[in-house]
């Protein structure tokens, strides 16, 4: 198999049509390949749209960090919150589709590689085109591909935000990803319909992709494009129960599970961040010492927890989820509604509300919410889960849990609130 996937003739350059002898290589492989890729990118980049809406990035700059967006941070619509699993779906399917879809994307890279070493560079404006939108695709999809991947294993190795670079990556990747669909499309789905009707036409042996001088086959076609079907469902189903609970998420083994089980008992369900991680201590969230600052139209009160404990108590049966991809199932919530913290500050009807945490380390110390997020009657400055109270690395003495909000939203180790215009 390893003569059909790599050049034999490395006396001669890539430039050289003759150096790259694959008998795999044609414009019907590729275009399977392509109709794929066209399906599951705009999948990735219609949830990637509904993941940057979830984060209230017209709320910037306290969500949206992002510089200088311009048109490009188009907000769509303020954030729903039902069904209250709604991120946890859009985000595992953003997220395990595209490390599904990486086999498919190497492959298709290799299928075209010959292209980027064709002279001369352009023999027409639409030849020069579509060499610009290859050149941008390439690297667009290389770029995107590696830093999502980066950010779900949770290393942080390039310069700068994960959240810009893939904001940006994404734009880039898509508009060179329309143009060339708007090129090849008629192309790929002519030969798709050629392969539906068993015809071998003239155009396969012409196509520039076709090796000149092809080595002898170790694998069919069709037996290449089931290795890389099969490299996509072995990645699909090590990665796909990271968003489950119980025994599916051990299969989950390629990615992480969304970070340590906390012990054991009812607040043994996954977190992203400790305490310690996040610089809490022990004794700034005892009785004692904290306090919750809630300020408003009306001015600021403090709270103790046994203020809050004094308040009418409620219940809401909730997930959450992670941009990582990871999530849990429903977690019973308990504590007092984030709307009858703002009416206790002169807001009657629910505004949009700053959560500050005591945390200091990484990112979201600090995040918004929308008055539609505020206004659910599930939203809760939370002081017990699962019947106990929060552990410290569960954001002791109180946390945000709001439906279908992103995981980091949910803030922990809640210090102050301002309702109001932000």
């Amino acid at each position: 198999m390893a003569r059909s996937f790599l050049p034999t003739r490395p006396g001669r350059g890539p430039f050289s049509p003759d150096f790259w002898r694959s008998p795999l290589r044609g414009p019907r492989f590729t275009s399977v390949l392509g109709v794929v890729l066209l399906a599951g990118i705009t999948i990735l980049f219609v949830t990637g749209l509904l993941s940057y809406a979830a984060y209230n990035p017209d709320l910037a700059p306290v969500n949206d960090k992002t510089p200088d967006k311009g048109i490009l941070g188009f907000y769509l619509f303020s954030w729903p919150t039902d069904p209250p699993w709604l991120y946890r779906l859009t985000q595992g399917v953003h997220v395990t589709l595209g490390l599904a879809l990486v086999p498919v994307l190497l492959a298709k890279l290799w299928s075209v590689v010959p292209k980027l070493f064709t002279l001369p560079p352009a023999r027409s404006l639409t030849h020069a085109l579509e060499r610009i939108s290859l050149l941008l695709l390439v690297g667009g999809a290389l770029f995107e591909f590696t830093t999502g991947i980066l950010n779900v294993q949770l290393d942080y190795i390039l310069p700068g935000s994960f959240y810009p670079l893939h904001f940006y990556g994404a734009w880039v990747f898509f508009g060179a990803f329309v143009a060339h669909v708007v090129l090849k499309a008629p192309v790929a789905l002519r030969n798709l319909r050629k392969m539906r009707e068993g015809s071998e036409g003239s155009d396969e042996a012409a196509d520039e992709l076709v090796a000149p001088r092809p080595d002898r086959p170790t694998v069919s076609r069709r037996g290449a494009l089931g290795l890389v079907g099969g490299g996509s469902l072995l990645l699909l189903a090590t990665s796909a129960g990271r968003s489950f609970d119980g025994p599916l998420r051990e299969t989950a083994v390629l990615t992480p599970h969304g970070g340590p089980e906390p012990g054991s008992g009812p607040n043994a369900f996954q977190i992203n961040k400790t305490a310690a991680y996040a610089g809490i201590r022990a004794a700034e969230t005892s009785e004692e010492a904290w306090r919750l600052a809630v300020r408003g139209r009306s001015g600021t009160v403090r709270l103790s927890r046994a203020d809050l404990l004094g308040m009418p108590l409620h219940s809401a049966a909730l997930p959450i989820a992670c941009v990582e991809g990871w999530s849990t199932s429903d977690q019973w919530w308990r504590g007092v509604r984030l709307r009858d913290l703002a009416a206790l500050v002169g807001h009657d009807d629910p505004a949009d509300v700053f959560v500050e945490s005591l945390q200091r380390h990484g990112a979201f110390r600090r995040a918004a919410l929308r008055a539609n997020q505020v206004a659910d009657p599930r939203s809760l400055l939370a002081l017990f889960v699962n019947g106990e109270e929060l552990t410290l690395d569960h954001g002791h003495p109180a946390r945000i849990i709001v439906p279908a909000a992103p995981g980091v939203l949910n803030t922990k180790w809640v210090a102050r609130l301002t309702f109001g215009d932000l």
